[in-house]
């Protein structure tokens, strides 16, 4: 079998990308066998399986394409004789049923017989059914209800809910950030062993027809610092664009990325059919100006090739890359290898820090300084920085956007009749609330602040308004482009105007005149600076 159509068990459209029960003498599934990765929730279902009893539930829930039928269907044949299985609430038993029928019938089923059931579906239907299910089976209904709505207490104890969202396909780490299902797939899939059947197809295929696109990147993607990078570029998908993983979706962006006409590293920024590739396009390398990029866009031009540009062009005809043409799709090759110590020469390394994303790290420092936070003063002093820096700075800036002359503590409040009005304000982290906080996924985390010793209600701080936060401490101005951020900021500060509406000291501002007024025990107010 050739490399494609081993490959191509990977896309969307083929009848590999669900699982069912098939004939063991079937070519492709053993390839699909090999390159399949227990998870950490395929463990805890195992356990939960082999542990119910006659009167348990257990659903297997999250949503379409992260794995659901493949767990299932490894285990409904081998354990049919003991367990019941509803393998995709999304179906019906006949055409007259709707699904939630079809949900109504096998739990009334199961409460007449003597096996556990496991139940594979969706969180919407979940939803569903907790709605529009018979009244017979209301006990069930008030457990999925209270699971739903992350009420563990209430959830009856014979049912068991594994959710794939709480098994998140992506770990931000002081060691580094990475995908552990994503890394063990793709170096399932790559590995150098005769025992891989990809890896057997794709050496035959260069033995007998030399190198091909498809070869090449596939031998590409058997670095692993390509697939570190490609990984990157997926948590980047993941914070930035708020697109998440699924392993269906992750399998077709391979198979896109190896089987499209171009090389790899043009194939990841096509933004082909395929909701990963979609959203790395905006992470196109080649987008990038800084001096150093725009210069290798003139010489190439201009036919000029630095050494170091020579050596990386000749270095990978060994892999069977031969025939690019544009500077576009040599940033994206030199980015893709940048971290590959074979590749690497004095001019990738110059090139490699106008690659690196600094914001992503900065987001995955603060992450888990709020995420590791046990209160030691070093802790405290990192996370002030922080606080005081980018979020407090950020947030004063913002407040005092139409008085822009007002002091480091002072805050704007209102304006009537061209008199501005502003109060003092201490404002600093809220530890305790950082302490007490926790966080449970990347996508965000809460910062905390306390102003005049008020505690305000928790902020999220997500990748995108992070990168607000630091733009506007560099002058931007907010804009509608930025409406969610916006309204973040804005019910930030209506909370800082409750606090100032109990302040006995008051500042009025017109033009260069400052008044200052104080109220004095609620008996008389004192004017300074008439």
């Amino acid at each position: 079998m050739n490399l494609l159509q081993a490959l191509s068990i990977l896309s969307k459209s083929s009848p590999y990308a669900v699982s069912t029960e098939r004939s063991t003498e079937d070519v492709l599934a053993t390839y699909k066998e090999h390159i399949y990765i227990e998870t950490d929730i395929e463990t805890d279902f195992f356990k939960a399986l082999t542990s119910a009893r006659a009167s348990d539930i257990v659903f297997l829930c999250g949503s379409s394409g992260d794995g659901k039928s493949e767990i299932l269907t490894r285990y409904s044949q081998k354990h049919k004789a003991t367990h019941d299985f509803h393998l995709d609430a999304t179906h019906s038993f006949d055409p007259s049923q709707t699904a939630i029928q079809a949900l109504d019938e096998r739990f009334t089923d199961f409460k007449g017989n003597t096996k556990p059931l496991i139940v594979g579906i969706n969180i919407g239907m979940l939803g569903n059914y907790a709605e529009e299910g018979s009244v017979e089976n209301d006990d069930i209904k008030r457990s999925i209800s209270a699971f739903l709505e992350n009420r563990k207490q209430d959830i009856a104890s014979n049912h068991t809910f594994l959710d794939f969202e709480q098994y998140p396909k992506f770990t931000l780490d002081h060691e580094g950030s990475t995908s552990d299902f994503a890394a063990k797939f793709l170096a399932r899939l790559t590995e150098a062993d005769l025992d891989n059947p990809f890896f057997a197809s794709y050496q035959n295929d260069v033995q007998h027809n030399g190198h091909t696109t498809l070869t090449a990147n596939f031998a590409l993607l058997s670095l692993p610092s390509v697939q570190k990078n490609i990984i990157s570029l997926l948590l980047k998908a993941r914070l930035i664009k708020d697109q998440f993983l699924t392993a269906r979706a992750l399998l077709d962006f391979v198979f896109q990325i190896l089987a499209m006409d171009g090389y790899l590293f043009d194939n990841l920024f096509s933004g082909a059919d395929n909701e990963l590739l979609e959203h790395i396009q905006a992470f196109d390398p080649s987008n990038i100006h800084t001096r150093q990029v725009d210069e290798f866009v003139l010489q190439f031009g201009l036919g000029i090739e630095d050494q170091g540009f020579t050596e990386v062009k000749d270095k990978v005809k060994s892999i069977g890359v031969y025939d690019v043409d544009s500077a576009m799709s040599y940033l994206r090759l030199v980015y893709l290898l940048k971290d590959e110590e074979e590749y690497s020469n004095d001019y990738t390394e110059s090139l490699k820090a106008d690659f690196e994303n600094s914001l992503v790290n900065h987001y995955a420092d603060v992450w888990l300084l709020h995420r590791d936070f046990d209160g030691s003063g070093k802790q405290k002093k990192l996370l002030n920085k922080f606080y005081r820096e980018t979020l407090i700075s950020a947030i004063h800036r913002y407040c005092n956007r139409n008085a822009p002359t007002l002091d480091k503590d002072a805050y704007f409040i209102s304006e009537y009749s061209g008199f501005k009005t502003a109060v003092e304000l201490e404002v600093k982290p809220n530890f305790g609330g950082i302490l007490k906080g926790g966080i449970t996924k990347i996508g965000s985390f809460d910062a905390h602040v306390q102003v005049d010793g008020n505690e305000l209600l928790p902020m999220p701080i997500s990748i995108n308004l992070l990168e607000l936060l630091e733009k506007i401490n560099q002058g931007y101005r907010p804009n509608k482009h930025d409406k969610n951020a916006v309204l973040l900021l804005d019910e930030v500060l209506e909370q800082f105007v409750t606090v100032a509406n109990e302040k006995d000291t008051l500042f009025i501002l017109k033009g260069d005149k400052r008044y200052k007024i104080v109220n004095e025990d609620n008996e008389y107010f004192e004017v300074s600076g008439m």
